[in-house]
């Protein structure tokens, strides 16, 4: 992330304008084609972990959905490596990286009537990313902001582990770009110039009308969940709609190749598995409710009308665990692995149930490799853990604050692990100190313990400085004595600094914790 930031700061100073290479309108670049190409590359794989995973149960699918996309990618206005793949999500979404890095949820496609309306769907994303929408947003500032070490994305499909919940500072930018809401004009863009490839790779346009008109009528029902991602980076709208059978008369009319037939033998697979993956969304819904029971009912019968999909006994393991039980987790894991060997969800799974079996040796190698195909909160605590126990406190620390800005029930952990391995080398990094004065002009100081465990034994050298940095009071110690500050909570300590007769003297007021120590 560090790289991206001093990369467009330095891309800021030299500036720069050019043609975009759709709409030919001079624009202000500052990212170059290699650069997104870069970017798109390095961030595809973790966004596509974090969205899902890709859908490997049927590989035909994915390859059916690359030749329409190849089509369409043939007759665009920006030659990039352009790359399709199926997520394996049934949230009704499609989403484009810059450098033509494109994916769409298998749960939109069995949405969808024909292959036409897929070319609607996959044009637009081809649009987003030959007119640079999504690297004029990073030209924009307003991507890259870099938050805590790990941040919230909900992408996860049960809440019970946490997992996909919490990706790494690495993947925060893919998780942006995917999330990004484009702006009216670059939908209006995307859509106007994706009919336009639609009619020139020889498909019938009217498709790119109806697909509008179908996201607008779901948008006015009752269940907008599934498509809660979509509406967000794309808004459907009545304009949109309208816009599209303006396009649709400029480009020739109605017309063209629809492709009913094929688009139903292409997906023929995700049909024939759609009430399997009907049930594994109410074993979701039943395991976010708490019923577990449930849960683990619907769960197994989705197993076994689709035994070839792995996130259905993946789900059966999430929930053993989610029931402490981590011997009976693992047989399935161990099967969601083997039929979907490259998604990090059950193989971090894996690991934390052989961590609570006690056989660190094997849950070590697991969560690395869960890390390294998406960071993620649970390994990075439990790599944490496991470090602590094998006496590596410096790798511990490290693991505990990729985990400890979240706000999940993993985060707290590691914040009280984190503070009992840290605080007494780094105290300054856990307390929150600020100074006041009290009516008789001395010095107070409110020192706030940061953490979630109590903390005791603290210690501060105050000093009052002048405008030159050099001591005009002071220093004087002071300290909680035997107080204990518990969690998340301060103390007032009074200091011998005083009286003055401004407040302005706050300013001049500094400190440096001496030392403290978690009391438990």
């Amino acid at each position: 992330m560090r790289r991206y930031v001093g990369l467009l700061a330095a891309l800021l100073a030299l500036g720069g304008c050019a043609s975009n290479p759709v709409t030919g309108k001079r624009e202000l670049n500052l990212v170059s084609e290699a650069q997104e190409i870069q970017i798109g590359q390095q961030q595809y794989a973790p966004s596509r972990q974090s969205q899902g995973g890709d859908y490997v149960t049927d590989p035909g699918v994915t390859s059916y959905v690359q030749q329409v996309g190849n089509r369409l990618a043939a007759v665009a206005d920006r030659k990039l490596p352009y790359e399709f793949v199926v997520i394996n999500s049934g949230d009704l979404n499609a989403w484009a990286l810059p450098g033509g890095k494109l994916a769409i949820n298998r749960g939109l496609l069995v949405e969808l009537k024909n292959e036409a309306e897929l070319a609607a769907v996959l044009g637009h994303e081809i649009v987003h990313a030959a007119a640079r929408h999504g690297a004029q947003q990073m030209e924009q500032g307003q991507l890259l902001q870099v938050g805590a070490a790990i941040a919230s994305i909900g992408a996860a499909a049960y809440g019970g582990s946490g997992l996909g919940e919490m990706v790494g500072q690495g993947s925060m930018l893919g998780a942006q770009l995917v999330s990004a809401k484009f702006g009216r004009d670059d939908e209006l863009e995307a859509d106007r110039y994706g009919m336009k490839y639609m009619k020139a790779a020889g498909y019938d346009p009217q498709a790119a009308v109806a697909l509008q008109e179908l996201f607008v009528r779901k948008s006015q029902g009752n269940d907008p969940d599934k498509l809660s991602s979509l509406f967000a980076s794309h808004p459907p709208s009545p304009e949109r709609v309208a816009a599209n059978k303006s396009t649709m008369a400029e480009v020739g009319g109605p017309g063209g190749d629809l492709g009913a037939d094929r688009y139903r033998a292409g997906i023929a697979n995700l049909l024939k598995d759609a009430p399997a993956y009907a049930k594994y969304d109410q074993a979701v819904a039943a395991a976010n409710k708490g019923d577990v029971a449930g849960a683990k009912r619907l769960a197994g019968e989705a197993a076994k009308m689709a035994p070839r999909e792995a996130r259905f006994p993946g789900l059966l393991g999430e929930l053993e665990l989610h029931e402490k039980d981590a011997k009976g987790a693992l047989p399935y894991l161990e099967k969601a692995r083997s039929l979907d060997p490259n998604y990090f969800k059950p193989i971090a799974l894996a690991g934390i149930a052989q961590y609570d079996l006690g056989n660190r040796g094997a849950a070590e190698p697991l969560l690395n490799q869960a890390m390294q195909l998406l960071p993620n909160g649970p390994s990075a605590y439990y790599l944490g853990r496991i470090a602590e126990d094998n006496g590596n406190t410096a790798k511990a620390v490290e693991y505990y604050k990729m985990v400890a800005g979240s706000k999940s029930k993993l985060g707290q952990e590691a914040q009280a692990r984190l503070a009992r391995l840290d605080l007494a080398q780094n105290p300054e990094t856990y307390l929150a100190i600020q100074p006041q004065l009290d009516q008789s002009g001395h010095v107070w100081l409110t020192v706030g313990n940061r953490t979630n465990v109590p903390v005791r034994n603290v210690s501060l050298q105050v000093a009052v400085v002048n405008q030159a940095g050099q001591v005009h009071s002071g220093p004087v110690r002071v300290t909680t004595g035997g107080d204990v500050i518990p969690p998340q909570q301060s103390v007032r300590l009074q200091t011998a600094l005083g009286p003055f007769n401004t407040r302005e003297v706050l300013n001049y007021v500094k400190w440096r914790v001496e030392s403290a120590q978690p009391a438990q």
